[in-house]
């Protein structure tokens, strides 16, 4: 058990709970104990945290390379104790994230404005977006909505409110420098007679491309099927559902009206943008990382792959000379065993002429009779390089193993 654990089964309450900064306990009559604000691993995760800060204020980023899971966890409770404990300077948020490359490293960076995750931002949080009460000059990108009514199909009330959010959105949109664009006009849907319907009903949207980072902003009914009339007509901005759990719906609510929100859904599109650029910069970065190290990988395999091939000729030659030495050895026992037998002995002659023959062949066996060059290689396959990159795939660094 841990020392906070201790003192929350005792206390009833976390040491680091804020609501208890200074809590102290009683030993004996009265006594006194230290605050575990003041306990040395209070006091150092404290300065770690501020540590933390002060350079995340300076360099916004910083990324401790290949970190094991306790290092991790360490420091993810120096970032927790600095949201607790008021650390983080105002106006601004600290987000930790592992990133995706082959040691991945962990990145704490200091963001812009509150959390993505926090579901109770204010209208007042954003700057207003000035919604017309009416629209007399459409935005070019509102232009399939004014000429098919298809598009947007919902009561004329709610609708013309609708017209009205949408080209706010746009004219905010194109006053930041962002691109806007609608759907494509396609000529007016005609009304099925038979269901008095239009034939196409389609969903208002326009696309913002905030720094080459494109989001689809839709506005609807949120109870289209509502026959309460004053829940049919509240209305709906609904963003791509975002894969980090970010804010991604907006709606009208007793203490504020959509058109109050729109600084927000704005602004939160571009936290989106630089959220998606940060992502591809790490991508490139990973990507870089990943293909410089996979080069040296597939440099130093190679380099080893035409070393197995001069081993294998070294082994071969050491094996023939192995194999020489020992007919030689055999040549020299049997010309030892002819010079002892006797002139009359039987098949002098065929020995004579077999050991000439077995001298002969092992000579050619020998290969230091002439001197060895250095031998030539076979260019390197992938094959030849797989037992050399250690998990590494010869096809790409995008790849792994043998495949």
């Amino acid at each position: 058990m841990t020392e906070a654990g201790a003192f929350y089964l005792e206390y009833g309450y976390h040491p680091d709970d804020p609501r208890h900064a200074v809590a102290e306990r009683k030993e004996g009559a009265g006594a006194r104990s230290v605050s575990y604000a003041d306990r040395p691993v209070a006091r150092a995760r404290r300065a770690k945290a501020e540590q933390l800060v002060e350079r995340l204020v300076v360099e916004r980023r910083v990324v401790f390379p290949n970190p094991d899971e306790a290092e991790v966890g360490e420091w993810r409770r120096v970032v927790d104790y600095a949201k607790r404990h008021g650390l983080v300077p105002s106006g601004r948020r600290i987000e930790k994230q592992r990133l995706w490359n082959r040691e991945r490293d962990l990145q704490i960076s200091l963001e812009e404005g509150p959390h993505p995750n926090e579901k109770s931002q204010r209208p007042g949080e954003a700057p207003t977006v000035r919604v017309p009460p009416q629209i007399r000059k459409p935005h070019r990108a509102m232009a399939a909505f004014m000429e098919d009514d298809a598009w947007l199909h919902m009561p004329s009330a709610p609708r013309a409110r609708s017209l009205r959010i949408l080209q706010a959105l746009c004219s905010e949109a194109d006053r930041r420098g962002h691109q806007v664009a609608g759907p494509a006009v396609r000529g007016r849907t005609q009304r099925s007679t038979a269901h008095g319907r239009w034939a196409a009903q389609r969903e208002g949207y326009v696309e913002l491309t905030v720094d080459g980072f494109s989001c689809r902003v839709t506005i609807k009914r949120e109870y289209p099927e509502s026959l309460d009339p004053d829940r049919a007509v509240v209305l709906m901005i609904e963003l791509p559902y975002s894969r980090s759990g970010r804010q991604s719906k907006w709606a009208d609510r007793k203490r504020w009206k959509l058109e109050d929100v729109l600084g927000i859904v704005l602004r939160e599109i571009e936290l989106r943008a630089v959220d998606d650029g940060q992502r591809k910069a790490d991508e490139e970065r990973a990507a870089a990382e990943r293909k410089a190290l996979w080069t040296a990988a597939m440099d130093e395999a190679r380099g080893r792959a035409v070393e197995a091939q001069l081993a294998g000729v070294l082994r071969e030659q050491s094996e023939a000379w192995r194999g020489s030495r020992l007919l030689h050895e055999y040549c020299d026992a049997l010309e030892q065993r002819l010079a002892a037998a006797e002139p009359e002995e039987s098949g002098l002659v065929d020995a004579r002429r077999w050991l000439d023959w077995a001298h002969q062949y092992a000579r050619s066996l020998d290969p230091l009779v002439l001197l060895p060059g250095m031998p030539k290689t076979r260019e390197v396959e992938a094959e030849d390089l797989k037992p050399f990159l250690q998990g590494w795939s010869p096809y790409g660094p995008s790849r792994h193993g043998g495949s």
